[in-house]
């Protein structure tokens, strides 16, 4: 099993080395007056780090204010760590965003992206480099912070968390199991189309 507490700490801890993320991320802890270290080291204990770590992905993406990245997103989930086999990778879905759904060629799957990445065609013009290098980095052994995937069961997973990783295990042909964090409620079709 696992928690919500966990889920955010792995969100935020994910998005802490986004290029696309991390720099906001870091504003907003600064000004919270808070390190680096209340992500890099999450004490699950702590509830006063908890609430800290709750109030930086309400800020940042719109956690528990059903707005953003989390509009009609459950009050109600069950947590679980798992680790995905290359069968189960291979059948997560990405987020239904213009980007992933174009970089994907409308199929909204990893692999799909894989391919079109290796023929060397970019989503809005955005450059593949960043997927490429995450690929020979897991090439090179780097072990990835968990995924974070949501769903009605654990038979039809959207990607929450992580989307860059994903494709770089697609990339790679979902060589090793994949460690995730698994979100489950009834009512997650509504966010996770």
């Amino acid at each position: 099993m696992s928690s919500e507490d966990e889920m955010v700490a792995c969100f935020l801890r994910g998005e802490l080395s986004s290029r696309r993320f991390g720099q906001n991320l870091r504003s907003h802890l600064a000004a919270a007056g808070q390190t680096e270290q209340l992500l890099t080291h999450p004490d699950l204990s702590d509830t006063g780090a908890n609430f800290a770590r709750r109030a930086l992905l309400a800020a940042t993406r719109g956690y528990g204010e059903n707005c953003d990245l989390f509009e009609n997103f459950p009050t109600q989930v069950t947590w679980t760590r798992a680790l995905l086999s290359a069968d189960e990778a291979a059948r997560v879905r990405y987020l239904n965003y213009s980007y992933w759904v174009e970089l994907s060629g409308g199929s909204r799957r990893p692999a799909d992206a894989a391919s079109r990445i290796k023929a060397g065609i970019r989503a809005f013009d955005v450059p593949n480099e960043p997927f490429v290098d995450a690929a020979h980095a897991l090439i090179g052994g780097e072990r990835f912070p968990p995924l974070i995937l949501l769903g009605e069961s654990e038979d039809n997973l959207v990607c929450l968390e992580g989307h860059l990783r994903l494709t770089a295990h697609a990339l790679v042909g979902f060589q090793i199991d994949i460690e995730c964090l698994i979100g489950t409620a009834p009512t997650m079709g509504r966010w996770a189309q």
